[in-house]
């Protein structure tokens, strides 16, 4: 609670000025224990302008995230299911409000799956705010940069830690492909991977081979080629904190999807390779998603696979059928 007058007041104008969009930012701002000065007005986040207010400190501590739920148990002997939304570049404040509310409302989580929903940027704080706290959430994209400094445009990674974000996606073929500039070719996807890992975030680190390759059979090769520069800046340390996402990209929103052998052929195939080139250790636990049209329909037959261990959900992600795809783990 602020019950500083003048800072109250300036941050009533400072919302006004910058609207509704940035409101979801400021609360999550003033919400949590690292964001020790608000970011618009300067003045210190405690409620009386002084350190130590142990209001404050309840407050700031707890946070204004819902709880989440879980149901079943999971015996740790497994890998966990790991099921990520996508929202890509879509939503407003209002639609995005209206998603954390279904998954808010959406019952227990089954204690064997892992949840991540990757918001757009200018909604990350929004979420943050309002999100049950059992679900994490990425952004879409990080820069190549460690630190803060002159790079107009880009959001490091050390930002997206100090907001609060937990993962982020990497590699996704939309920004390896490019749109209206030049694509990250498999270096630079690698690099930013290690700076985001370095600063604590965790990667979903996409890879997939277009419909041409999967047709010329060199479907490994194309993903071999995308994580050899990654196996290469990684410490086999630092493959604790990665997942792939395997999306073949002929599958992505097209509404076509791999079936489930196709799918397993390609997770086993990429799971042998981290063996090869990493080591069996990391090979057994690295979590491999699929992406390319799952969602409620197809979820059960694609996770019934011992290799695919959860999804990178773009389309269905938007909707309540997400919460299907939640469910749909063994």
């Amino acid at each position: 609670m602020i019950t500083d007058c003048s800072h109250a007041a300036k941050l009533t104008a400072s919302i006004a000025l910058l609207g509704a969009a940035s409101l979801g930012y400021l609360v999550a701002a003033h919400t949590t224990t690292k964001s020790k000065y608000c970011p618009v007005t300067g003045a210190s986040s405690c409620s009386n302008g002084e350190e130590g207010d142990e209001e404050n400190k309840e407050a700031t501590t707890s946070g204004t995230r819902p709880k989440g739920s879980s149901v079943g148990s999971f015996d740790g002997k497994t890998r966990k299911y790991l099921v990520g939304g996508n929202w890509k570049c879509n939503g407003t404040v209002e639609s995005a409000t209206a998603l954390v509310k279904i998954l808010n409302e959406a019952g227990p989580i089954p204690a064997n799956v892992e949840v991540v929903v990757g918001v757009p940027a200018i909604h990350i704080g929004l979420v943050l705010s309002m999100l049950r706290d059992d679900i994490e959430v990425a952004a879409q994209n990080c820069g190549s940069n460690d630190k803060c400094g002159a790079y107009t445009g880009e959001v490091c990674a050390s930002q997206l830690v100090d907001m609060g974000v937990t993962w982020v996606i990497l590699g996704h073929s939309e920004r390896r492909e490019g749109f209206d500039m030049a694509g990250e070719d498999s270096e630079l996807v690698a690099k930013k991977t290690k700076v985001a890992v370095d600063a604590g975030l965790k990667v979903q680190f996409c890879i997939g081979e277009k419909k041409e390759e999967r047709e010329a059979g060199i479907t490994m090769d194309v993903c071999s080629s995308q994580l050899a520069p990654l196996a290469k800046v990684l410490s086999e340390e630092d493959w604790a904190k990665i997942s792939i996402a395997y999306e073949p990209v002929w599958a992505i929103g097209t509404g076509l999807t791999a079936t489930p052998e196709m799918a397993q052929e390609t997770h086993k195939d990429v799971r042998a390779w981290v063996a090869e080139n990493v080591s069996a250790a990391v090979a057994e636990k690295v979590q491999i998603q699929y992406g390319g049209s799952m969602k409620g329909a197809n979820v059960e037959g694609l996770l019934a696979q011992p290799d695919i261990d959860g999804g990178l959900i773009g389309g269905a992600s938007l909707k309540a059928d997400f919460v299907n795809c939640i469910n749909g783990a063994p």
